[in-house]
C-alpha cells in the first residue's frame, strides 16, 4: 500500500486558544465543508475528543458513500485526529495541529496521510486528482477558519443566546453554524413538534402559535423565514402565500418580543433589496424610497410587521439582502447548470445592476447587525460594487471557464416565468451599502470574481 502525505499550513491572526476552540465547537465541519463536496453529516459524537466517532454520507458520482471516521491523539490547544475506520480510502490519517506563533497568533497545520484504493492503479489513475482535490479543499477550509476567527475577534463580547427562525434555510444553517463557532448558543424555532429539544423551539406562524417563555432569556432574535420568493411562478395563490409568510411570521414574533419580561436586545428580521424596485443606473441608499412592483410591496409590509418589537424599546434591524452568492442555494445554483454545460448567457439586455453579496458576507452584515448598537432599521446588505448582469455573466464564465454566447432573450424569460421574471431577472437595482460602510463593517469580498472563485472553488 503506497501512502501519499498531503500538507498544508496557514497562519491565523489570533491565540492558538480561540483556534482550538473554533474547531472544538459544534458548527466547526458545517462551516468548513466545501459546498462543492456535499456532505451529509449522519452522527457526530463526543466532540474531537479520543474515542469520538464521525460519521458522514456523500456520493462518489452516483454511488452512495459511507465514510466512518474516529478521533484519536486528542492534545488541548495543540492538535487532534481523524482517522479512518471504514470508508472510500484504503488509509487515512488527518493531523490537525495548532501551534503558537507568538502570543496573540497561531499556525494551523493539516497534515494527511493516505492511501487510494486499488494499490498502484489508483495511485496512477487518481492521485494527481486525489492531490488536487485535497488542494482545492483546504484552500478554502483555511480562508473560511482564518475569516471566521477574525470576524470573532472583531466583536469581542460574551457568548449570547440567539433565537433563529429558518435555520435550516441557506443563510439559517450557515448562519447557525457560523455564531456556534464563536461560542454562542443557538435556539432553533421550527415548525414540526418532533423536532423540539434543548436548543429548538416550536412556533406555527400560520395559526399564531409562539410560547413566549421559550424565548425568554435570550439575548437576540434573528428572523430569516419565509416563503421563497423566486421558488415558483407568482399566481395570485403563490403571491398570497408569500405576502403571508412574511407579515404574520414577523408581527407574530414582534408582538411576542414585545410583551416579554425580559427583553432581548435585538431584533434582526431580514428584508430584501426588492424593497426598490427596478430603478435602472439610479444608486440606491437606506434612505432611498420604496419602488414599485410586487417585491416592493412584499418587503414594505415585511419591515412594517416589525413595528411592534421597536415600539417597545427592542433595537430593530431590517437587513435589505442583495443576491446571495452560493453554491448549494439561491440564484447561482440555479445558473451553474447551463453555464457549466457552455450554454450560459446574459438576460436580456445585460444591463440591468446585479446587487450582489457572498454567502459569507451575509453572515458576517448580519453579525455586524448584531453586535452594532448604533444600526437601528434598514440596512443594505450587498457587496460595494454592483456590477451589470453582463458583467456578472462574463466573470461566471471566465471563472467556470466556459463560454458565454448565448443570450436569454426577456421575452423568452417572461413566457417561463410570467411577472416574476421582470421583477427578479431582468429589474435593475444599483444598491450601496452605505449603513455597513458608515459602520467600518470589513467585506471579506469586495468584487464579484473573487466571491466567485471562493464560493464555487476555482481558485
Amino acid at each position: 500500500m503506497t501512502r501519499q502525505l498531503f500538507v498544508r499550513r496557514v497562519n491565523v491572526d489570533a491565540p492558538v486558544h480561540m483556534l482550538f476552540q473554533y474547531h472544538e465547537r459544534p458548527g466547526a465541519f458545517n462551516r468548513i465543508n466545501p459546498p462543492w463536496e456535499p456532505v451529509e453529516l449522519v452522527e457526530h459524537t463526543g466532540g474531537i475528543r479520543d474515542g469520538a466517532k464521525v460519521d458522514l454520507k456523500f456520493q462518489i458520482g452516483p454511488v452512495p458513500v459511507r465514510w466512518l471516521l474516529t478521533h484519536q491523539n486528542y492534545r488541548q490547544n495543540a492538535q487532534f485526529e481523524d482517522v479512518q475506520v471504514k470508508g472510500p480510502f484504503a488509509y487515512w490519517r488527518h493531523t490537525h495541529r495548532m501551534k503558537p506563533n507568538g502570543p496573540e497568533k497561531s499556525i494551523l497545520e493539516d497534515t494527511i496521510e493516505y492511501a487510494l484504493p486499488f494499490g498502484i492503479f489508483g495511485q496512477i489513475f487518481g492521485g494527481a486528482v486525489a492531490h488536487t482535490k485535497l488542494e482545492r479543499m483546504f484552500k478554502y477550509r483555511h480562508e473560511v477558519t482564518v475569516q471566521d476567527i477574525a470576524t470573532h475577534c472583531a466583536y469581542p463580547t460574551r457568548p449570547l443566546r440567539i433565537a433563529i427562525t429558518g435555520a435550516s434555510g441557506l443563510i439559517g444553517t450557515a448562519l447557525t453554524a457560523f455564531l456556534t463557532t464563536g461560542g454562542h448558543t443557538v435556539i432553533r424555532l421550527v415548525r414540526a413538534l418532533d423536532q423540539c429539544g434543548e436548543h429548538a423551539v416550536y412556533w406555527n406562524p400560520d395559526m399564531g402559535t409562539l410560547n413566549p417563555n421559550d424565548l425568554e432569556g435570550v439575548d437576540a432574535v434573528i428572523h430569516l423565514a419565509g416563503e421563497n420568493i423566486g421558488g415558483k411562478r407568482w399566481t395570485p395563490a403563490q403571491k398570497k402565500r408569500i405576502l403571508d409568510s412574511r407579515e404574520k411570521a414577523t408581527r407574530l414574533l414582534a408582538e411576542t418580543l414585545a410583551k416579554l419580561q425580559h427583553k432581548p436586545k435585538v431584533f434582526i428580521s431580514v428584508s430584501a433589496i426588492g424593497y426598490y424596485g427596478d430603478r435602472g443606473s439610479e444608486i440606491l441608499t437606506e434612505d432611498s424610497p420604496s419602488g414599485e412592483g410586487f417585491q416592493a410591496e412584499v418587503c414594505r409590509v415585511w419591515e412594517r410587521a416589525s413595528a411592534p418589537a421597536a415600539e417597545a424599546g427592542i433595537r430593530v434591524v431590517n437587513p435589505r439582502i442583495g443576491v446571495v452568492l452560493a453554491m448549494n442555494g439561491g440564484a447561482l445554483a440555479r445558473m451553474l447548470l447551463p453555464f457549466l454545460f457552455g450554454v450560459g448567457g446574459r438576460l436580456g439586455s445585460g444591463q440591468q445592476y446585479f446587487s450582489w453579496i457572498a454567502l459569507d458576507d451575509v453572515l458576517g452584515g448580519i453579525y455586524h447587525c448584531l453586535m452594532t448598537d448604533s444600526l437601528r432599521g434598514a440596512v443594505n446588505l450587498s457587496a460595494p460594487e454592483p456590477v451589470h448582469n453582463a458583467e456578472f455573466t462574463k466573470i461566471l464564465g471566465r471563472v467556470l471557464w466556459r463560454p458565454t454566447l448565448f443570450p436569454v432573450p426577456g421575452f423568452a424569460l417572461r413566457l417561463l416565468f410570467g411577472k416574476l421574471a421582470d421583477e427578479l431577472l431582468l429589474s435593475s437595482t444599483r444598491v450601496k451599502p452605505t449603513k455597513l460602510e458608515q459602520t467600518h463593517y470589513r467585506f471579506r469580498y469586495n468584487d464579484v470574481e473573487s466571491a466567485l472563485r471562493h464560493v464555487l472553488g476555482r481558485q
